[in-house]
């Protein structure tokens, strides 16, 4: 019966008839969904590529929110036209899904009866992590594949695979991811302390962040080319974020906090004593979280702990600090994790299972955040207050596990390879992608 299952989950008609099923769910959920979770996409970005395409180039002849690169994907999604840009949108996500879904799901010994035989310990692994991706994009819902965060996903999941062999095409593809939304840039930070040629993936990076910032400047940007940074200092504390539920606690216990809508920001922030004081503080602290992470990191490394031990702890530990000090907490956040998670499952099987299902219910209680009860977290309700505390505590323990791994590494490849062997099966090292 296992058998029969295992040939199942193998089998590519499967693979794909899931995956389009799932992208087809997700489109349509997000674009009719009463909450809008493809309001972003519908309404934000199709009026900034409309904007620009009458003569106003965000990011170059003013100022933008994102990184010049972002404009890429959302250009791509007006293919079809203003009026099936939501449809346009979920093309290009779909695309770019699956050239990660094919390079997890792809048989990498061809030849005569390749089909037939057994699969490796590598080619279960990535089975794995492909099935694991899916169910838990479902799990997020719409918000997973409704914002430019997915794109930058993509790129990360593909950096990361093919880090230890390709560290040149990693710094570029984290570079670029990057130019994108700034959070990979704590990924190429992590290559850069973990691999053995390091130089390679911090030259290549480098030359990639500079090449890019060369063709905006060229292109008129001046200033505006970092002005994605100045549009988020601004910010208050968004409802989602991790810091918040104090004063969304504090609100419903009928205190002088309270949820307002900023219209400059487009997006819901709790306001009370005190809430002032800890957006100026966030950002710096989450600088501080980093910056202890990656330390941490170095002096595990300086132990001797290989690579592809520590590599999938540490990016799993660096973006959960991304989130659990971050004044935004946005729900497509939690998409982020998709990029980690496939590669500790990928590289380390058994040993990323609790993290692994532990996203399973952080995605599930995310989902029923935003869009599902959205309202009722904006009214007050007990209930979905709890449910928020929840996802934002099992965060903070998500990040609390990811150290704690990291920490583990440095005992070296006997320890972790133990762990390895079990659920997905296999050892660590054995039969790892080469790009």
């Amino acid at each position: 019966m296992l058998t029969r299952l295992h040939r199942l989950a193998a089998n590519p008609l499967v693979l794909w008839a899931a995956f389009l099923a799932l992208h087809v769910w997700l489109g349509y959920d997000g674009l009719t969904h009463p909450n809008q979770p493809f309001g972003d996409v519908t309404s934000v970005y199709k009026g900034w590529v409309e904007q620009s395409l009458d003569g106003y180039r965000l990011g170059i002849d003013g100022p933008w929110v994102y990184p010049i690169l972002a404009f890429v994907p959302m250009l791509a999604a007006m293919a079809l036209g203003p009026g099936l840009y939501g449809i346009g949108w979920m093309i290009v996500v779909g695309i770019a899904n699956a050239a990660i879904f094919a390079y997890l799901t792809t048989r990498r010994r061809a030849g005569h009866g390749a089909a037939a035989r057994p699969l490796e310990t590598g080619e279960r692994l990535r089975l794995a992590a492909a099935w694991w991706w899916l169910l838990f994009l479902l799990l997020l819902g719409p918000v997973a594949v409704g914002r430019i965060d997915i794109v930058t996903v993509d790129i990360v999941i593909a950096g990361l695979l093919v880090a230890r062999n390709r560290p040149v095409l990693a710094g570029v593809l984290l570079a670029i991811a990057t130019w994108v939304k700034v959070w990979p840039a704590a990924m190429i930070a992590a290559v850069v302390i973990t691999l053995r040629r390091r130089m390679r993936a911090a030259v290549a990076a480098a030359v990639t962040l500079v090449a890019v910032l060369a063709v905006a400047l060229a292109l008129g940007a001046g200033l505006n080319a970092f002005s994605f940074v100045s549009e988020q200092t601004g910010r208050g504390m968004q409802v989602e974020a991790p810091a918040s539920v104090f004063w969304l606690w504090s609100a419903y216990a009928g205190g002088s906090s309270e949820v307002y809508y900023d219209m400059e920001i487009l997006t819901f922030q709790v306001t009370g004593p005190g809430s002032d004081v800890a957006a100026m503080l966030m950002t710096p602290l989450l600088v501080v979280a980093v910056a202890a992470v990656l330390l941490f990191a170095v002096y595990v490394v300086r132990k001797g702990a290989p690579a592809t031990h520590v590599l999938p702890p540490l990016a799993l530990a660096l973006v959960m600090a991304l989130i659990v000090f971050n004044k935004v907490g946005s729900p497509q956040f939690m998409v982020w994790l998709s990029a980690p998670i496939i590669l500790g499952v990928v590289t380390q099987g058994r040993r990323f299972f609790w993290p692994a299902v532990l996203a399973f219910v952080m995605a599930g209680l995310t989902q029923v955040i935003y869009p599902v009860a959205y309202d009722a977290i904006l009214g007050l309700d007990p209930v979905m207050l709890a449910v928020l505390t929840l996802r934002n505590l099992l965060s903070i323990t998500m990040l609390v596990i990811a150290v704690a791994m990291l920490w583990q590494s440095r005992r070296g490849s006997g320890k972790a390879d133990q762990h390895a062997r079990g659920v997905f099966g296999g050892t660590v090292g054995r039969g790892l992608p080469r790009g």
